[in-house]
This record gives C-alpha cells, sequence and structure tokens, in this order.
C-alpha cells in the first residue's frame, strides 16, 4: 500500500490508499479467557427477563485470584445511580439523556428504570457470597482460581429493561422495542494491570475474551438480530432460513433464538416485531444482516445503504487487516451509533449521507474495538481515535466526497479545544474529563491526528505499514498505546516515545513559525523559530518568482531517523537536525530575497500547529 503527498494549491495533501498487506506475529501477551453459556426469557409486556449463566473462568495469568467482579451495566439507569448523579452536574450534560435541562434518568420510575441482579451465585458448586455496588457486582471466591486454573460459575440473574436512554434500552425514539446491549451479567477484565471494575458512569467498556452460546425466548413474532451466529434457523425463519427452505412450525406464543459467538467479548441483540431482515454476501467476505423498521420513510435509504456496507467492509479489510468472523449485522436501534461484538445499533431515520456515515464508523470499530480491543476507560482515543481517522479516509472514498484533507474538521476540533482553555490530556480517565466537550474532542479529533500527524512525521506509507502490522500483531490482545508507538518505530526504523509523551500525556501545543527572511551575502537566510513546547520534525516549501519550488526538510533530532520525500516532484533538501531546546533554526539559501515569492511552513497542514498565521512568509509589496 502507499499513501502518497500532492501539493494542492501549495498547502493541502491528498491521500490516496493501494496495495499489499504487511504482517507480523507476536504471542507475549496472555489473556484471561471466559465461556459463557446463557439461557434467557424475555417478558415482551413487562420488559423483564429472567436468566441463568454457566460461565467457565480461566485464569491465565500469572496471579492468584481470591475475588472476581461482574458488571451489572442496567443499574446505572436508576435515579440516584452515579450515571444519574454525575448528568446532573456535569456543566455539558449529554442532549440524549436530559429533557427540559433535567436528567431523564432521575424521572423513571420503577416500572421504566432498570436492573439486573443475582439471585444466586456458586463457583465449582459451592454457593458465594457477594454484594451490588451500583453497577459493579462484588465476588469473593469460595477457592482461590490459581496460574492456570479453571473455575466454573453458575448464575441465576432477573434483569429490567430500562426506558431508552442511553446506547441501550426499550422502546427508543424511532419505536425499537428492544436494544439490548450492556444487558448481562459481564465478568470483568483482569491483565496485566489487575482489575478493571469500572462502574458504568458515562463512558466506554473493556471485556475478557470469550466464546458465549446464548439462547433467547421470547414471544415468536420479534425479529432478532446483532452479535452471533444462529444455530437453528430452520426453527426460527424470520429470514434467516436457506433459501427455499422450510420453516418448522413451532407451537406456543414464543421462539427461542439459539446463537453462537466465538472470540469475542460482548454480546448485544436487538430485537422488535416490525424488522425487515436483509442479507448481502460480501464477494471474499463475511454476509451481511441488516435489521431496520418497515417504515417507508427509510426503506429507500436502507436498501442503498447495503451496498455501501459491503464497498465498506472491504476498505477496512484492505486498509487495517482481514475481518476475522463470517458475520456483521447492521441493526437499527440505540440513541445513535455504538459499536458491539459482530454488529451495531444505529439509528436509522436519518439523511442518505448520514446512514453511510454512522454505518463507516461504527464498523470500523469492528477492528480498533472489537478485535484490538484496547482499554477504552483509560485509551479511549485508541479507539475513537483511530476509527474516525480510518473512517473519514473510507468516506472519503465511498461517497466520492473529493476532499484534499479528510481531517479537515478534525483539526478545526483540536484547535477550539485548544483556544477553549478546557484541554485535558489524552491520559485522563474516560469518566474523568471535565467536560463532555473536552472527551469528544480529544478522544476522536485529538486521536485521528495523533495518526494523521504520525504519518507526516514517519511519512504516508510507513503509516499505513504500521497500522496494518499494528492489526495483524496485536489482533486479540488488548493492545496499550506503547505498543502501537513501538510498532511503528520498527516499521520507520525511528524513535518515536517523545510523540506519545507530548501528544497524550500532556497539554504540550505545536507552534512553529516563519519569523524572517533576511538577505545574506551569499543570498539570503530563512529564520524559524519553535513557540510551543511539542517538538516536531520540519518541512518547508519555498516558491520562487519564476515559478520553481524547492523543499526542505529539517529532522527532528530525537528521532534518529528521517521519512522519505513526501514530495518526490519537488527537489528536496535534507538539513541538519533541529534540537528540540534550539528556539530558532535558520536555512541558507543561495538564491536573494527578491526571488523568493513564498515560503511556506508544512505545506500539507498535517502538523497539528495551533497558529497558522506565522507558517507562511511573503514578501511586503
Amino acid at each position: 500500500m502507499t499513501m502518497e503527498y500532492r501539493i494542492k494549491g501549495a498547502l493541502w495533501v491528498l491521500l490516496a490508499l493501494t496495495g499489499p498487506l504487511f504482517a507480523q506475529n507476536n504471542t507475549a501477551y496472555w489473556q484471561q479467557h471466559a465461556d459463557y453459556t446463557m439461557e434467557v426469557a424475555m417478558d415482551a409486556d413487562t420488559y423483564r427477563y429472567t436468566g441463568t449463566q454457566k460461565l467457565v473462568y480461566t485464569n491465565n495469568s500469572p496471579d492468584t485470584l481470591d475475588r472476581v467482579f461482574f458488571h451489572m451495566y442496567f443499574n446505572a439507569f436508576q435515579p440516584g445511580s452515579e450515571m444519574d448523579i454525575r448528568l446532573q452536574n456535569i456543566k455539558d450534560p449529554d442532549g440524549r439523556m436530559v429533557e427540559d435541562g433535567k436528567s431523564r434518568i432521575a424521572a423513571l420510575s420503577p416500572g421504566e428504570m432498570g436492573f439486573l441482579r443475582a439471585e444466586s451465585l456458586s463457583q465449582d458448586g459451592q454457593p458465594l457470597t457477594y454484594q451490588l455496588e451500583g453497577t459493579v457486582l462484588v465476588v469473593p471466591l469460595a477457592q482461590p482460581i490459581g496460574p492456570g486454573a479453571r473455575t466454573t460459575f453458575d448464575m441465576a440473574f432477573q434483569g429490567q429493561v430500562p426506558l431508552q436512554i442511553r446506547r441501550s434500552g426499550r422502546n427508543n425514539a424511532e419505536g425499537v422495542a428492544l436494544s439490548m446491549s450492556q444487558w448481562y451479567p459481564k465478568i470483568a477484565e483482569y491483565d496485566f494491570e489487575g482489575w478493571h471494575a469500572d462502574s458504568y458512569i458515562a463512558r466506554e467498556f473493556h471485556g475478557v475474551w470469550a466464546d458465549f452460546d446464548v439462547k433467547l425466548t421470547l414471544d415468536k413474532d420479534y425479529v432478532v438480530g446483532g452479535t452471533g451466529y444462529l444455530q437453528n434457523p430452520e426453527e426460527i425463519g424470520h429470514g434467516y432460513e436457506a433459501p427455499g427452505g422450510k420453516v418448522k412450525k413451532t407451537r406456543g406464543k414464543t421462539l427461542t433464538w439459539h446463537f453462537k459467538a466465538p472470540k469475542v467479548h460482548d454480546f448485544m441483540w436487538a430485537a422488535d416485531p416490525d424488522y425487515i431482515h436483509d442479507t448481502l454476501q460480501v464477494e471474499n467476505g463475511p454476509t451481511l444482516h441488516f435489521f431496520y423498521k418497515n417504515n417507508p420513510e427509510i426503506l429507500e435509504n436502507w436498501k442503498n445503504l447495503q451496498p455501501k456496507t459491503a464497498e465498506a467492509m472491504g476498505f477496512f479489510s484492505r486498509n487495517i487487516g482481514p475481518y476475522p468472523y463470517e458475520q456483521y449485522s447492521v441493526v437499527q436501534g440505540g440513541d445513535g451509533g455504538m459499536e458491539y461484538a459482530m454488529s451495531t445499533l444505529i439509528t436509522g431515520e436519518r439523511k442518505f449521507g448520514s446512514l453511510v456515515g454512522v454505518m463507516v464508523h461504527e464498523m470500523a470499530h469492528s477492528w480498533f474495538q472489537h478485535v484490538l480491543a484496547t482499554d477504552e476507560t483509560q485509551h479511549e482515543w485508541m479507539d475513537e481515535g483511530f476509527t474516525t481517522f480510518i473512517s473519514s479516509l473510507c468516506m472519503n472514498e465511498l461517497m466520492e466526497e473529493g476532499k484534499s484533507n479528510p481531517f479537515e474538521d478534525t483539526y478545526r476540533g483540536y484547535n477550539a479545544l485548544v483556544r477553549s482553555g478546557k484541554e485535558q490530556p489524552q491520559s485522563t480517565h474516560a469518566d474523568r474529563y471535565d467536560l463532555n466537550f473536552a472527551y469528544g474532542v480529544s478522544a476522536y479529533s485529538k486521536g485521528a491526528i495523533f495518526l494523521s500527524q504520525l504519518g507526516y512525521v514517519i511519512g504516508q506509507e510507513n503509516l499505513m505499514k504500521t497500522i496494518r502490522r499494528y492489526y495483524d500483531t496485536f489482533k486479540f490482545r488488548h493492545p496499550t498505546p506503547n505498543d502501537f508507538i513501538r510498532t511503528a518505530e520498527k516499521v520507520s526504523g525511528m524513535q518515536l516515545g517523545w510523540y506519545l509523551t507530548d501528544w497524550t500525556k500532556t497539554t504540550n501545543t505545536i507552534d512553529y513559525g516563519v519569523r524572517d527572511v533576511v538577505p545574506t551575502d551569499r543570498g539570503s537566510r530563512i529564520v524559524l523559530e519553535r513557540i510551543g513546547l511539542m517538538p516536531m520534525p520540519v518541512d518547508l516549501l519555498v516558491v520562487y518568482a519564476d515559478g520553481s519550488q524547492e523543499s526542505f526538510y529539517a529532522p527532528l533530532q530525537m528521532m534518529r531517523g528521517e521519512k522519505e520525500n513526501p514530495y518526490p516532484n519537488i527537489q528536496r533538501n535534507v538539513l541538519a537536525d533541529w534540537p528540540w531546546a534550539y528556539p530558532t533554526y535558520d536555512i541558507e539559501l543561495e538564491r536573494p530575497v527578491s526571488d523568493i515569492k513564498a515560503v511556506v511552513l508544512d505545506p500539507s497542514q498535517l502538523m497539528a500547529d495551533i497558529a497558522l498565521e506565522n507558517n507562511i512568509w511573503q514578501p511586503t509589496p
């Protein structure tokens, strides 16, 4: 794959993607494993459900565990929960979760709120005591789980589906009956950092790689879609049966849907009696499933969405790595767009461009969150930002947007955050941001710039090689920021720890400028200055009065390397390294000042310079 720069108006870059994959394996990480077997019955009239869960938990860590934790997410949707109190106190609450300026959770009645409770719990047949603390179930063990050991938990549980407030719930704004995400007792992740038993307050999730075997029993009029492969299509029908196949008639008012989902860290399902179910087979790829309401106003958009979904699947598989599952489902539901294993929930009453955009973004998460699976509570920018980066490239191609800089909006958003004075380091826990605005820009925009700007540092071809190698090396391994930057170092041959530190752990900003262009005895001198605290290498374009152009490249000394020429059609001069501590840097030219029409610092504008007004010098008329 190549990604090349092309100068347009001396200021912009055009990104083009083609070429082969790049692979490398790494087996240095251990991971915990869980096998879930669940049988769940849903009462569609009361929105209450009961279930049993057999969980076989394998401790692949070198540690002995004397307790475990389960996430009980639906308890967030109760008046007085941490989610409710945070919603009432944050200065810019999520508009979907408030009405007339007040928390929608606080207004839930006992029959409308959510809950998830363990009715009984045992370990290898021995009853356990446990304590529910909000959205976390704390479970001391009857017998410690030693390294390499396996234990079995049996739980009976009951829950109530809340009115749709955030991501999951019943009867969303578009009339979807059940959006069932974060609905079951989910064992918390344990890794080299310890337990990740975070309360459900606002943000993202982390989970254990698992195999799911789930049976869902509910009214036979309902159509179900989401995670997993249906095991009994001949009993279910509803578009799952083989073409021309017969569906067995069943007695009674309910059907039991049997799904299996291998090697995922979550399980989502949605159900509605009015779902249309379409399928589309991707060439050399998975089967796509589409579930959407039989609403005449959206039918055309949802039909047209289907070939675009296949195109997006191909784009991501080429540019990140092969999609590892045999199925992907696009399901109308939820409150916007949210990714889940092998599937997504998206709201469907949108203009076509918006419908494609939300599908593309959530599908991209299938690679960065549901195969790589970073800990979003700590490193949300690695998921949201990387997803924003690749989905921007995808939309530019898929919708033929023709943008010379597909990341223009992300840079604009980041600059707005810097100017606001509300920025916090990207290393901030996702729930600890003071403002939703600061979280959103940091995770999505600044996270995307981490990659687009890294392409400026190491070269665009090396950036795409890094993404593919990172995916191939760390899929199914919960990678950390250091795993990514070390991958980039191996691909580029450069030292990049400084880049990870300054961009993600500080709020240092980038500001380089052209201070002056002055005459000398031999020609002229360009004086550059570093104003911001964050170091960067420098690309400079000089445009002469005769129409010719010349580029200059000052590598950053601490990189200990150089990128390839991003402008192969322009003569390039590689200069001496610029040590960060030096505030100024001189470039000597053998042409007089009168020959110079313009000096442009970073013509690509992929460097997140917060003050572009000092990046261009032109002679005074």
